[in-house]
């Protein structure tokens, strides 16, 4: 665990952190598709991710999911912080994209590294500032971009992730995190195809604009 925190956070933090968090955090295996944090639960500590990839949703009434962002190696969740600083349940759900490697930080430390560690404290401003514009990002995107915009940016982004050019999806599932319907996305999937964007096959995706 030591070398991997040093890998991703080492030029970050200081060593005197990365030894404190190397004393304190649970290293987690997480398999692709396990959820790692449900709405409605209180949240007692914070990843840091190692390796692989988190998505992280919200959900509407109807029990839809739309996608808000991904977190990726060297990441952590702003909304996670926000909840354990405040002792509140999430109101996000977090699943593995792919098999993901991460540390819990107990809520404890959070605080206590806040006030003692000063790359602590810019590691958090900044992570809020990310996931804060990636959030506006989104927001946009359902405000201001077609469907087949989304759609599009949406696989560039999954594609970004997961670093490989097929994505192994189903148009269903692709509906659920776009919130839209199956029916919807397989027409603009089509349409994509046929402007030479992608290429499509069975249960899988090949993005050929990066």
């Amino acid at each position: 665990m030591t070398e991997a925190l040093k890998e991703n956070y080492g030029t970050l933090f200081e060593s005197e952190l990365l030894e404190e968090i190397a004393d304190v955090g649970v290293l987690k295996e997480v398999p692709e598709g396990h959820k790692i944090i449900e709405i409605g639960e209180y949240v007692r500590s914070m990843p840091l991710l190692l390796s692989g990839a988190i998505k992280v949703l919200r959900e509407d009434n109807d029990g839809d999911e739309l996608l808000l962002y991904f977190l990726e190696k060297g990441d952590t969740c702003a909304m996670t912080m926000t909840c354990c600083m405040g002792q509140t349940k999430s109101e996000i759900r977090a699943i593995a994209e792919l098999d993901t490697q991460l540390i819990m930080i107990p809520v404890q430390k959070m605080e206590e590294w806040t006030g003692k560690y000063r790359s602590w404290r810019n590691f958090v401003f900044e992570s809020y500032h990310h996931r804060f514009n990636e959030l506006l990002d989104t927001i946009d995107s359902i405000a201001f971009f077609n469907m087949d915009e989304r759609l599009l940016k949406y696989l560039r982004n999954k594609v970004k992730v997961t670093r490989e050019d097929t994505l192994h999806t189903t148009h269903q599932e692709i509906a659920y995190e776009l919130h839209t319907s199956r029916v919807v996305v397989s027409r603009l999937l089509k349409k994509l195809e046929n402007l030479g964007e992608i290429e499509l096959n069975r249960n899988s995706i090949k993005v050929n604009s990066l």
